[in-house]
């Protein structure tokens, strides 16, 4: 059976009306399994965890269902090692924090101008705050595309860590992550994979990618605000990151701070059952589920982002962006004679939602030489789009 795109479309409220959403890479919209299930937790009533009564016993239960979900999703294989948070960037802070407290002079950390800046600053500021050397990797400006072979004379004995993204978020490049992973493993450096943009896209398994740590956030694919960063136990057992004192000691809990939003990680299971149903002839396990639902989910994005990518790029008035074998279904792209705010603008008025600017991909701009001037439009599809929506974003970008 053809992925059923119109059934996929009638979970989700916000799909009801005339929008046409293609702002997914900054955030998805959720369907009404989430919502309701954020809101049970709200209705049935949640008190903080650790207690004796039903309430507080809720909470824990939210949680380890959040770790456990998540854990099948990136295919991670101890729910223990799945640290929960606000959002990708707090987390990544924290943890760049236990990290770097080993760190020296002669030591050094290695981040891409590919990715996300969340990836990437942070590293940058816990390097100068311990005395290590930042190494960047370069994108092929013409492409987009992030030539793993660098990492060779980039990576050493003194490499403490390798950050990299698994999908840029606006050129939607997929980098060679195996091939970095095992130069800086080779060396005895530790990884931190970007997932946050990728997860959302296909099928992830960590342990394939050689990710020691990674990140993903729950509101890119179809829940709620809530951060995830997924190690193995070991590696967190390793790192001693600032806390309460009156707080636990153990792992993953030391690694997140304050009450967390219960209802919320309520939605994250949700949200997990969720994508492992898109494939309604999935069956097994929930991660063989997820497996078979995210590949054909893939298989449609792919099909509609051939489709939208070559009809802007037919037009001589559009300059594209970003040209890797291996991508996600995000098209980042200028219209001649116009700035991406206008255009931006222009399809919010026809009803099309897009984004316009860096989108936080502060270096990969800067490389392209386009950040000082707007950036660019970015249109990104996810598992809910349809055939209309690509046309409704064709017919007004293109428009005489």
């Amino acid at each position: 059976m053809a992925y059923d795109v119109a059934r996929v479309r009638s979970l989700y409220p916000a799909l009801r009306g005339d929008t046409v959403w293609l702002d997914g890479a900054a955030g998805t919209q959720s369907p009404s399994s989430v919502i309701d299930a954020i809101a049970d937790a709200y209705r049935t009533g949640t008190s903080n965890g650790g207690g004796a009564f039903d309430a507080s016993q809720r909470a824990d239960a939210y949680v380890d269902a959040a770790r456990s979900a998540v854990a099948d999703l990136v295919g991670a294989a101890d729910p223990r090692g799945v640290v929960l948070g606000p959002n990708m960037t707090t987390l990544t802070y924290r943890i760049g924090q236990a990290l770097s407290d080993g760190w020296g002079p002669g030591d050094n950390v290695v981040v891409s101008r590919l990715d996300h800046d969340a990836n990437i600053r942070p590293w940058i500021q816990w390097a100068q705050r311990s005395g290590a050397e930042v190494r960047w990797a370069e994108i092929d400006v013409e492409t987009g595309e992030l030539p793993s072979g660098q990492y060779a004379n980039l990576v050493d004995e003194r490499t403490r860590l390798v950050a990299v993204t698994a999908a840029s978020n606006v050129l939607g490049t997929r980098p060679d992550v195996r091939a970095i992973t095992d130069l800086a493993h080779a060396a005895g450096a530790l990884t931190y994979v970007d997932g946050v943009h990728a997860t959302a896209h296909g099928v992830v398994d960590v342990a394939e990618l050689g990710a020691d740590f990674y990140a993903t956030s729950s509101y890119k694919w179809d829940g709620p605000h809530v951060g995830c960063v997924v190690a193995g136990p070991e590696l967190l057992e390793s790192l001693r990151p600032m806390k309460l004192a009156s707080s636990s000691d153990e792992v993953p809990d030391r690694f997140e701070w304050g009450t967390p939003s219960y209802p919320n990680l309520a939605g994250v299971a949700a949200a997990v059952d969720h994508l492992a149903a898109l494939d309604v002839e999935a069956r097994g396990s929930r991660r063989e589920r997820l497996v078979t639902s995210l590949k054909a989910s893939e298989e449609n994005e792919s099909a509609l982002f051939s489709r939208m990518l070559s009809a802007l790029e037919a037009d001589d008035r559009v300059t594209s962006y970003g040209a890797a074998k291996r991508r996600t279904a995000t098209a980042y792209f200028r219209v001649q004679g116009e700035t991406p705010e206008a255009t931006a603008a222009r399809l919010a008025a026809a009803g099309v939602n897009v984004w316009h600017g860096h989108n936080y991909a502060w270096e990969v701009t800067g490389a392209l030489g386009i950040r000082d001037s707007g950036s660019a439009v970015r249109a990104s599809l996810a598992h809910y789009s349809s055939e209309a929506d690509v046309d409704r974003l064709l017919d007004v970008t293109l428009e005489a």
